[in-house]
């Protein structure tokens, strides 16, 4: 596939503080991708430098084989092909909502700016709205109207700076979803920053987790879930807890749940000990289970209850079952555990915070 930004080892430094660290990817013509994580890992840093707002103290960053940007220096903002949607939306209150999308159009005849504003308006879903002004639209309308004036001067590439974030969660979901589809029918290659989860989900193909400035791991949200390369990766993605174990032999851990079997990545298969990695959906409720865990907090997520069980190795672990299954705390229940994906990580490696808050 075609790659319409790539990003090498760059770095970037503020008061002496690294804020990216050899930081790497590449993204695809069409993809949409998202750079996730907590405030101040260096997410917001990335796109900027990526916009040219920000100097690279290493590295070069590359868009459509041209390089933009290196520690000496590069091309300037205005000059890189790139559409910007702000968390503040940053319209112009003054004037309509067409003239906002049509404000970087000046290079084009007015015949060729009305065109080109009225198409993109009936993309987002505001012909109606076109003269109207930024203040007598909703939050989620603003956001469109921000979206289809970075569109209108075909960019190779749009950034988006936590696009949705002053939006309640209902709209932000329902947008986040709405955004996505007005992108790839529009064929835009994209990189959004954000600090949730479910937002990346719903809008990226590929999601880079990122913590103190380094990027863990830049892939699918399938993956990230499922088969995270690191303890930093498992704890923000997801909910979940780790379990001592040992590796019993090429397809075995034991645990306190048991011996479970499955294909898993581990530098060691005799009798080594891990931490497993047990999300909520890998311990089921079975009545006839003669196996029995107490529950110690329970939390209604209207089709589901999340339990906290304490196993009888003292160990806690979470269980997400139907919420019809409404037990009481201090309850004992039977549950069998259905691992499918053995995540592994090195016993000896723990000085990050247990993965789960209880």
């Amino acid at each position: 596939m075609e790659t319409v930004l790539t990003l090498s080892s760059i770095a970037k430094i503020f008061d002496g503080k690294q804020v990216i660290r050899d930081l790497s990817l590449d993204l695809n013509k069409g993809e949409i991708g998202c750079l996730l994580g907590p405030s101040g890992c260096g997410k917001t840093t990335v796109l900027r430098s990526i916009a040219g707002f920000e100097t690279l103290d290493d590295g070069e960053i590359i868009i459509n084989t041209k390089i933009v940007s290196t520690r000496e220096g590069g091309l300037a903002p205005e000059k890189r092909r790139i559409g910007m949607v702000f968390q503040d939306y940053a319209l112009f209150p003054h004037i309509s909502v067409q003239d906002n999308v049509k404000f970087g159009l000046s290079r084009l005849p007015d015949s060729g700016q009305a065109k080109i504003a009225g198409e993109l308006l009936e993309l987002v879903g505001l012909a109606d709205y076109r003269d109207n002004f930024p203040h007598e639209l909703s939050g989620g309308q603003q956001q469109r109207v921000a979206l289809a004036r970075a569109l209108a001067p075909r960019p190779d590439l749009l950034l988006l700076d936590e696009p949705f974030s002053n939006l309640d969660i209902t709209l932000r979901e329902r947008l986040s979803v709405e955004v996505r589809d007005i992108l790839k029918n529009y064929g835009i290659s994209a990189i959004m920053v954000t600090h949730n989860q479910y937002e990346a989900f719903a809008m990226a193909d590929v999601i880079g987790v990122m913590h103190a400035g380094k990027l863990e791991q830049w892939d699918t949200a399938y993956n990230l879930y499922h088969r995270p390369n690191s303890r930093v990766v498992a704890d923000f993605i997801g909910e979940g807890v780790l379990l001592s174990g040992k590796v019993t032999g090429e397809t075995q851990v034991k645990t306190a749940l048991g011996t479970l079997n499955g294909q898993f990545i581990y530098p060691c298969r005799n009798g080594c000990p891990a931490h497993v990695l047990i999300r909520p959906e890998d311990i089921v409720h079975n009545h006839e289970s003669s196996y029995k865990a107490r529950i110690l907090k329970k939390n209604f997520r209207g089709a589901g209850i999340l339990y906290t069980l304490l196993l009888p190795s003292n160990e806690k672990v979470l269980a997400l079952v139907p919420s019809h299954h409404n037990h009481r705390v201090g309850q004992d229940i039977g549950i069998i555990p259905e691992v499918d994906e053995i995540i592994l990580f090195e016993a000896e490696k723990s000085n990050l915070r247990p993965i789960n808050h209880f």
